[in-house]
């Protein structure tokens, strides 16, 4: 019975629509120039996102000033501003040394873990026993083609001689207050990066 019913009212619209086609034209003249006023917005609204991303900076006294996880939210937009559309902030408990993700347009896919120091360069150093955590997650775990410790503070020179004999790529104060203040992609800024994974206008 209710198919019945159902196929019924069916049968009714299609007869009322029929009869009042005229309806059908009305709706299609309104909601063609509608649709193309929201496109245009849209299109509007993601140009004036992408030109705030690339204007995007932030000074070392502010980064100094934010959380951890506002400061792993800083870099994950920072990398989102270099073109890393898909750049997220995963930190947290249990996130096995990954703090920010990103694929960058060269398809390398970056693990970013951040150390940040409340005191700037006056905190505590990011030493070895760090980077041995990253270094044992980074490829293993995440599948990372480039693997970074980033802090606002330093890193110790054992950690630097760690770090270079395990490819791992460290940004430190200096280098992170010229990527932010900066408007070049971090990947200009380190040496010896792995190969493209795919070609690309920046190759």
């Amino acid at each position: 019975m209710a198919a019945v019913a159902a196929c019924g009212l069916v049968v009714a619209a299609v007869s009322w629509l029929f009869v009042h086609w005229w309806l059908l034209v009305v709706a299609a003249v309104v909601a063609v120039p509608a649709s193309v006023v929201w496109w245009q917005q849209r299109a509007r609204r993601l140009q004036q996102e992408q030109a705030r991303a690339r204007a995007l900076r932030y000074r070392l006294a502010h980064l100094d000033a934010l959380s951890h996880q506002q400061f792993e939210f800083a870099v994950r937009d920072l990398m989102r501003r270099d073109g890393c559309r898909d750049a997220v902030q995963v930190g947290g408990q249990g996130d096995l040394g990954a703090d920010v993700k990103a694929t960058d347009p060269l398809g390398r896919r970056w693990v970013i873990q951040c150390k940040h120091r409340r005191h700037g360069e006056r905190g505590a150093a990011v030493g070895t026993p760090e980077l041995q955590v990253l270094n044992g997650t980074g490829r293993p775990v995440h599948g990372a083609d480039v693997v970074v410790m980033m802090t606002n503070g330093r890193i110790t020179q054992p950690g630097r001689v760690f770090a270079r004999e395990q490819r791992l790529h460290l940004v430190d104060r200096q280098l992170l207050g010229t990527w932010a203040a900066g408007g070049r992609p971090l990947w200009e800024l380190l040496p010896a990066l792995p190969a493209p994974r795919r070609p690309s206008s920046l190759s």
